[in-house]
């Protein structure tokens, strides 16, 4: 039995959001499936544009689509007709009123989805995959990329018997929650048959919890400053009518003794 977990499944909710942000107490299933004939129509649709990510967020009867993709222009189209086009597609496939919002991956090069996406087109193209998987791991460490692993499985170089070859970079720490590891996985439909494409990217870590602990001692700091400056306002109050005390007892003395002599 595999012992394995998804690198993005378990980051979710400590360095990673979710992709679909809704909450319903009855209809999840139905809500569900939509949610999914809208992943498949967009990918589907603009596998030109280099879609990397979709997330959804719902609220009463709106939903808001954010699509992340390399080529932010394919989507768009000339004077954003493209864009209308697949509003209408999406309000036939949903009840409820769509928006969309598109995002541009910056660097394409160290996005783990997109990188799985190149080489399984690659292969479908008939280039040398190990060819294809150096040539991915040289670009993502010149951009910046911590550690990057690749990974191709099924009839490599069409021979008779299916194989996996892996080749990696730099460090990539699957286990430690705090590193922003990237998962992108992708298939090439090749004559022999289906290979599956897989890459794993560390960006670096994500400090979540000093970042937090960093937030709550300055936000300590203010309130002891606030309380420090009330403290000194309501004592400068008090030393006031402290100071005038004596005085009148001084005169109350002096008025007793005034009508003893008299």
């Amino acid at each position: 039995m595999g012992q394995k977990v998804h690198p993005y499944g378990i980051r979710v909710g400590y360095i990673k959001p979710w992709k679909a942000r809704w909450f319903a107490k009855r209809d999840a299933g139905t809500i569900l499936m939509e949610d999914l004939k809208i992943r498949k129509y967009l990918k589907e649709k603009l596998a030109v544009a280099g879609v990397s990510s979709i997330e959804i967020d719902r609220a009463s009867n709106r939903i808001r689509v954010r699509i992340f993709a390399a080529k932010p222009g394919v989507i768009i189209g000339r004077r954003g007709q493209e864009i209308d086009k697949i509003k209408e597609d999406l309000a036939d496939l949903t009840k409820n009123e769509v928006f969309l919002d598109i995002k541009e991956v910056k660097m394409p090069q160290i996005d783990a989805q997109l990188v799985a996406e190149n080489i399984a087109l690659q292969l479908e193209k008939r280039i040398g995959f190990r060819r294809a998987m150096k040539k991915a791991i040289q670009l993502a460490m010149q951009k910046g990329a911590l550690g990057i692993k690749v990974m191709c499985k099924g009839r490599l170089g069409g021979a008779e018997i299916a194989r996996e070859e892996k080749y990696h970079e730099g460090k990539v720490p699957l286990g430690t929650f705090r590193a922003d590891v990237d998962f992108g996985f992708a298939e090439a439909f090749t004559t022999y048959g289906t290979i599956g494409c897989k890459a794993w990217i560390y960006k670096g870590d994500v400090l979540v919890k000093k970042e937090q602990e960093a937030q709550k001692l300055e936000l300590e700091k203010k309130f002891k400053v606030a309380e420090e400056e009330t403290v000194k306002a309501e004592g400068s109050e008090t030393e006031k009518p402290a100071s005038e005390g004596p005085a009148k007892e001084n005169e109350t003395q002096e008025n007793k003794g005034h009508a003893a002599s008299a």
